[in-house]
């Protein structure tokens, strides 16, 4: 399976790219999920989810005879499997299928579909991240279907390890794509009342701060999570953005220059020497 990456522009590169170099295992929301999710915060009508159905005749429309043709035959092997390990291998074959084509939210369905079958802690998630990391911004339907999935595969991973915060903040990164942004934002807050000293949990606050342009809450929230751990790079690059957000441009260039020394990866260090000539 092919990895799948996550595209973006702007200020938000930097702070992506941070976010996942320095260790973060599952995805977060990027700066379209609280866009996505602001006419529901002011009141407005929950985004309508497709099915699977749906998306899987839309993935078709664009596949050869031949390569239809081999789906086709995989999918009624499917139907005709009686045994667990048939299914499971079919499952993985369809998602390599259709990972070939392109289409990796069909393939995280069927990895999805296997890793139910296995009861995989770790095939849940990967699926899970995967639906994540592939949101369609142009389709708030096939979004919400794709975070819908997410949570769904996230659910059984908790199930399993009820104490992996990581997973938990992943599902409620998902919760903001489906049209209740708020439950997303209730379910980070729990956690954060739950385990006031994890980092991850406290990033991801102050990150969707910032995107949702609170840069005061961002700020106070990085601060105070500085007292504890100075020498925290995502925390440093978001309480820059916070104070870039506030106007204090003096304060942000010196937390992304605290920033780029423990930094060793030479195309982090230029996103951050850019964002500090942006702020110039």
């Amino acid at each position: 399976m092919r990895k799948s990456q996550v595209l973006l522009t702007g200020a938000g590169v930097a702070a992506v790219v941070l976010l996942f170099v320095f260790g973060r295992t599952v995805p977060k929301p990027d700066k379209h999920t609280v866009a996505a999710a602001a006419p529901m915060m002011g009141g407005g009508q929950p985004v309508v989810s497709i099915d699977f159905n749906e998306v899987l005749a839309k993935a078709k429309q664009n596949v050869s005879a031949d390569s239809l043709s081999q789906i086709t035959s995989l999918e009624n092997k499917v139907v005709r499997g009686d045994v667990k390990a048939q299914q499971i291998l079919v499952f993985h074959q369809l998602a390599t299928a259709w990972d070939s084509l392109h289409q990796p939210s069909v393939a995280a369905h069927y990895l999805g579909e296997a890793a139910k079958l296995e009861n995989s802690e770790k095939s849940l998630t990967f699926a899970a991240n995967l639906f994540l990391a592939n949101l369609d911004d142009e389709d708030p339907s096939m979004s919400a279907w794709q975070a819908k999935q997410a949570i769904d595969l996230y659910d059984k991973a908790i199930a399993m390890d009820t104490a992996n915060v990581s997973l938990q903040i992943a599902q409620a990164s998902a919760y903001m794509r489906t049209g209740s942004p708020m439950e997303g934002v209730s379910k980070l807050r729990a956690l954060a009342d739950k385990y006031p000293d994890n980092v991850e949990v406290q990033i991801t606050l102050g990150d969707l701060a910032i995107q949702s342009r609170q840069f005061d809450k961002a700020a106070a929230r990085m601060e105070t999570l500085l007292q504890q751990h100075p020498d925290n790079a995502q925390a440093l690059f978001i309480a820059a953005e916070a104070y870039g957000g506030l106007g204090n441009k003096e304060k942000a260039i010196q937390l992304l220059e605290r920033c780029k020394k423990l930094v060793n990866n030479p195309a982090l260090i230029k996103e951050i020497d850019d964002h500090i000539a942006e702020l110039k």
